[in-house]
């Protein structure tokens, strides 16, 4: 019997500073319910998608910083947004600032839930590959994550979703290979990813028509080296005075894009994603069990 999953990816247009969160949940679900009536049964919104991208400041006051994370999830401003997965039977991950209160510590992470068609938490991902740093450097377009959020300490985990299994990754982590691998041997049919990234950057000017380039060539590289579906949502648009990518897209585990945004506004691109292909793309090139060789790896790296 064939398996699939309708996947929709929800790409926003800024979400400035000023926004109130009660108008930012009214616009995801909104984006939910375009998705449910277009068929999809997961969709995926992009990284921090309740506030500004916040961390590309400078921010001392620390009731300030807190307002920009979610103590707890659903929360009372978020609850309707979950209550929508429930009504319309379409499950989400959604990107957001964690505040958590581990042992009496308080922890701040880049967060993105799953949530289930019954609204209830699936799972969770904390950002690991946490970029820029956590003062500015002048001259460039380094944000200050590192200032505002730690390094992720869940892993990479894969959860079930409707017999399907779906891991998690957020913006930076796009970028690197180690990110696909280890969601592929934690066996992942589906990766969601989130992500709010400048258009330009300022110490590397000339590499500016290369941007929405090196934006997909990462995931559509981990998608078929790892034959997995890659589903990505972006921020667009001119966000508190800075140009974000967007191109959010659906890539199949063959490489290809299989559906892509084609505006900087809230938008929706949905697809069915073949989950059978990714058997066929194995045999092709990636039958893991038969030609991995971490021992081999191994000794090439004691060497080196």
């Amino acid at each position: 019997m064939a398996r699939d999953l309708t996947i929709a990816v929800c790409q926003t247009s800024p979400i400035q500073k000023s926004a109130q969160r009660a108008e930012t949940v009214d616009r995801l679900i909104a984006l939910l319910e375009r998705a449910a009536a277009a068929g999809a049964e997961i969709a995926v919104f992009p990284e921090l998608a309740l506030t500004t991208f916040f961390p590309r400041w400078r921010i001392d006051d620390q009731a300030e910083i807190e307002a920009f994370f979610e103590p707890a999830m659903p929360g009372p401003q978020t609850q309707r947004l979950y209550d929508a997965a429930a009504r319309l039977r379409t499950g989400f991950a959604l990107g957001y600032a964690e505040l958590a209160r581990v042992d009496g510590k308080t922890r701040r992470f880049n967060t993105m839930d799953l949530v289930g068609q019954d609204g209830k938490l699936v799972g969770r991902y904390r950002k690991v590959h946490v970029p820029g740093s956590s003062e500015p450097e002048p001259g460039t377009t380094v944000h200050l994550e590192r200032r505002y959020f730690e390094p992720g300490d869940l892993g990479f985990p894969v959860f079930s979703y409707r017999g399907v299994r779906i891991g998690m990754a957020i913006c930076n982590d796009r970028r690197w290979p180690e990110t696909y691998r280890m969601l592929c041997l934690n066996g992942a049919e589906i990766v969601l990813i989130g992500y709010n990234t400048p258009l330009l950057l300022d110490e590397a000017p000339a590499l500016a028509h290369l941007r929405m380039f090196h934006n997909h060539l990462p995931m559509q590289a981990g998608a078929y080296q790892n034959t997995v579906w890659v589903a990505a949502a972006a921020k667009a648009g001119i966000e508190d005075g800075q140009a974000l990518i967007g191109g959010s897209c659906i890539i199949a585990p063959t490489g290809e894009i299989a559906a892509q945004a084609m505006s900087l506004d809230d938008e929706l691109i949905v697809h069915r994603a073949d989950l059978d292909l990714i058997s066929v793309c194995r045999k092709v090139n990636f039958d893991f069990a038969k030609y991995r060789r971490p021992d081999q790896y191994r000794l090439i790296a004691d060497q080196v």
